[in-house]
């Protein structure tokens, strides 16, 4: 079941949205050589808390953290623990709040200091290629004319797009329908319609998409060892267009 959203219910996902975007740009500005994963967690936690919502991801299935913290080679998923950050290394944070009955959810990989201009590139395309795919979040398109600007564009830059993971619908539940795949065929799936609300999230990999997961059950890490990179906005669709309802206004 699909379910559209109400305007009064989008307000409410733009409240949550806001205090998701707020607790990735306080993490950015804590990520540094020397720190760990579990303290950028407790500081996302204690943020989202403060701001009268709750962590979605705590719990959700047994997960145990606030976000997910995956470096380097981690694609989704990682949990936050001792690890300390490195210079040159890259996170992905996957965040998410709970507001008045709604979710918001959003992902960024940031560098750990000063990273090698390749790993820099796979970020900036990474984050580039949500962007081409929301071009196409309009009302009357198809779902697969986003996933399929997704992919071209970062298979035009040389990277892959994994296949395994997914974007989805988001609102009442963290994880609603559609499935929103970052690769896919322009002119397929479903018509959008005002009142959509999807959580897009392009996760792209230097090398193969194949992915495996850990025997910790959650971390899923390239098949090849290679950097991974992940963006994510929960975005509305309007008659105007799309709304990004995890930027900060």
């Amino acid at each position: 079941m699909i379910y559209l959203k109400s305007d009064q219910e989008i307000e409410i996902m733009r409240k949550a949205g806001q205090i998701v975007a707020e607790t990735l740009l306080i993490l950015e500005e804590a990520i540094k050589p020397g720190i760990t994963t579990k303290e950028l967690d407790k500081i996302a936690e204690e943020y989202i808390i403060s701001c009268g919502a709750r962590p979605s991801f705590k719990g959700y299935h047994g997960f145990p953290a606030t976000i997910c913290a995956s470096v380097n080679e981690e694609v989704v998923h990682g949990i936050p623990g001792e690890r300390v950050l490195k210079e040159g290394d890259i996170i992905s944070v996957d965040c998410g709040a709970f507001y008045k009955g709604f979710h918001g959810d959003a992902a960024r990989t940031f560098p750990v200091g000063k990273v090698t201009p390749e790993a820099q590139r796979l970020i900036d395309v990474t984050r580039e290629s949500f962007f081409e795919g929301i071009k196409y979040a309009k009302v009357g398109n198809r779902l697969g004319d986003i996933s399929a600007a997704i992919q071209e564009y970062v298979e035009k830059n040389n990277f892959s797009v994994v296949r395994d993971y997914v974007g989805h619908g988001i609102g009442r539940e963290m994880h609603e329908q559609p499935s929103v795949p970052n690769y896919g065929k322009s002119g397929r799936g479903m018509r959008l319609n005002k009142g959509l609300v999807l959580a897009i999230e392009p996760m792209v990999n230097m090398g193969t998409f194949a992915v495996k997961e850990l025997d910790d059950g959650w971390t899923v890490v390239t098949y090849d060892g290679k950097l991974s990179a992940h963006y994510e906005n929960t975005v509305a669709i309007l008659d105007n267009g799309p709304e990004i309802l995890t930027l900060k206004k």
